[in-house]
């Protein structure tokens, strides 16, 4: 035990200060959404406005105001516009993932058919493709069709993403064939059995999918800088960047309530996060 300690109490310390690290930007973001803007000038003016020559760090603000929240709760209604952007091309990926991927992925992990392996390659090859490699040829597939500047342009791309795919058939791929070969003796039909007991049992890897999308498309910029052009189009990461450049002050307080929907949905799915990503660990 005295042999371990010594390492022990270093792991201890090296995890502190990552989680200081990692921590400390969202402090700084609580902090400066809660300065009025002489004082927001006067610490951190040399990185927003050109003023003065270094940056002053607060753990507290000097004299806390709410001003900033209620400028944009009350008086900001392209923020409320690009909010709602935000919540339909997520929504609408995530919803289609969900149509489309599930039962793809239940097929892939479940039976047999010609061409599976070629299939698995392809998908394979589209999850180690970052998206500045297809960027043109989507962008031209794209305007073949007459969509961009839609928001079908960023929604259907993110449907057919491979990553879903591939952490689903893993999840269904680990239902035990006993299960499955019981249901089909009491005369459960294929449908029957991917409802009643494929959706269920993959759950965990369901919900896993959803997560990591909403995080995703939710925080998504080179998407909707592609493929959109009209403002009023536009979601909230491509807002926030404007505001900055306007309202500072108010713009960290957009950042913070922009945060809350993804750490709300990353706490209460953190479990079962776990367990999909535990569950795809091959394809």
């Amino acid at each position: 035990m005295r042999k371990k300690r010594p390492g022990l109490i270093l792991a201890r310390v090296v995890l502190a200060v990552l989680l200081v690290v990692m921590v400390m930007p969202l402090v700084m973001l609580c902090t400066n959404s809660l300065m009025g803007k002489q004082e927001l000038i006067e610490k951190c003016g040399a990185v927003l406005s050109d003023y003065g020559t270094q940056t002053k760090f607060s753990l507290f603000p000097q004299y806390p105001t709410l001003r900033a929240y209620v400028r944009l709760l009350l008086d900001s209604p392209e923020y409320f516009k690009a909010f709602w952007n935000s919540a339909l091309l997520t929504g609408g990926v995530l919803a289609g993932q969900l149509f489309l991927t599930v039962p793809a992925a239940w097929a892939f992990a479940r039976f047999d058919f010609p061409g599976k392996s070629a299939i698995r390659f392809l998908y394979m090859m589209l999850l180690i493709l970052p998206f500045q490699v297809t960027m043109v040829s989507s962008y031209l597939v794209l305007d073949f069709l007459k969509l961009l500047d839609t928001y079908p342009a960023v929604i259907l791309p993110g449907v057919f993403s491979a990553l879903p795919l591939f952490i689903l058939s893993k999840s269904f791929a680990a239902i035990p064939r006993e299960t499955i070969e019981a249901a089909k003796i009491d005369g459960a039909g294929n449908f029957c059995i991917f409802a009643r007991i494929g959706i269920p049992l993959g759950m965990p890897g369901i919900f896993s999918v959803l997560v990591l999308g909403f995080l995703e498309y939710w925080n998504a910029v080179e998407q909707p800088l592609t493929y959109l052009k009209t403002e009023a189009l536009k979601p909230l990461s491509l807002y926030l960047p404007m505001m900055a450049a306007e309202e500072i002050q108010t713009a960290f307080a957009a950042s913070i309530i922009t945060l809350f929907p993804a750490v709300l949905l990353f706490l209460c799915g953190r479990e079962s996060l776990e367990k999909g990503i535990a569950s795809s660990g091959s394809f």
